[in-house]
């Protein structure tokens, strides 16, 4: 969803009165609230694999009086074709997939050597099919509310009178993208000792790692896994002074805070879905056997992580207030 931005904002360009609505689960309405580019957020009431033609038939019919001129599909699922086709958009624009012929009228077939991110993947479905992408590509960009930004200090009972390092060891994907926690808590000591606040962040399904890692400070750190909502998650990241997470969907909304970034990725790729700042520092080995793109390492050895040790962090951490401190 942050990387979609990418795809809004090149359509505002390129017609400043164009109205966007996305069509998204309601979990990521917090996001879409924070990107101006956005005219309205449509919940989709199914969630993912669920088919429920019923369902679908009756929010594209509900659609229809909108009037919407072209629909574009990220995902490249059949499902995903279905209300926009059952809306009677005019246009229906995708990536060829799953034999959906039936239910898009201007169907592309992606070159993966041309556009080798995701986000060109997304950009280009704006453009006539073989357009040159601009060069300089729009980045992630979420707007914060100073209001709902002291609302979540004043729930958490926090404040920003200390610098804060945030820190995000969870990965929804599988354990073979998440650093050591021990590591974490290694660079979360280091920063604690020199007078910053530690704030952990992450999803209920990351609370066993953060609270070991709250153990391994002392209690020092504040963990907030499992506590936040994502709105207030996305306010609290944007007080932070420096961010150190795995390749995970907390590191692009750090990313897209303009935030000074350490994102360690192990078993994934930066040429596909990298954080896109030019604040943001990717920290990986470049094994032989990376990337392996799974959930858990196919050799048993996960040294892509563990040989990936804190030091070569806090070297880059050390490197990213080195260089604000020459610019102020």
């Amino acid at each position: 969803m942050v990387m979609a931005q990418c795809l809004f904002t090149l359509i505002k360009t390129s017609d400043p009165h164009a109205m966007i609505d996305v069509l998204a689960p309601a979990w990521s309405l917090p996001l879409l609230q924070r990107m101006p580019e956005v005219s309205n957020a449509i919940v989709m009431p199914l969630g993912h694999g669920v088919w429920d033609l019923k369902t679908r038939y009756h929010l594209g019919k509900s659609l229809r009086e909108k009037k919407y001129t072209q629909a574009i599909l990220l995902p490249n699922s059949f499902k995903s074709a279905l209300i926009p086709f059952f809306a009677k958009i005019p246009k229906r624009t995708g990536w060829r997939g799953e034999m959906r012929y039936v239910l898009l009228n201007d169907v592309r077939i992606l070159d993966k050597k041309r556009y080798p991110l995701m986000i060109e993947r997304f950009m280009a479905l704006a453009l006539p099919p073989f357009a040159t992408l601009p060069k300089d590509y729009p980045i992630p960009a979420l707007k914060i509310s100073e209001d709902t930004q002291k609302a979540a200090l004043a729930k958490y009972n926090l404040t920003n009178d200390l610098p804060i390092l945030a820190l995000c060891p969870g990965a929804e994907f599988g354990p073979a993208k998440r650093w050591p926690l021990e590591y974490y808590a290694e660079i979360a000591n280091e920063k604690l000792n020199a007078g910053w606040q530690v704030w952990l962040f992450g999803s209920k399904n990351d609370i066993p790692v953060t609270e070991e890692i709250r153990t391994l400070t002392n209690g020092k750190a504040i963990n907030l896994a499992g506590k936040t909502q994502l709105e207030e998650a996305i306010d609290l990241l944007e007080l932070a002074g420096m961010v150190v997470s795995n390749d995970s969907g907390l590191m692009h909304i750090a990313s897209a805070l303009q935030k000074p970034l350490i994102a360690i990725y192990g078993p994934t790729s930066t040429g596909f879905t990298p954080p896109l700042s030019q604040k943001a520092k990717t920290l990986s080995l470049s094994l032989d056997c990376q990337p392996c793109f799974e959930r858990t390492c196919p050799l048993k050895h996960e040294r892509c992580m563990r040989e990936l040790t804190p030091r070569m962090v806090l070297d880059a951490m050390t490197a990213f207030e080195t260089s604000d401190k020459m610019r102020a």
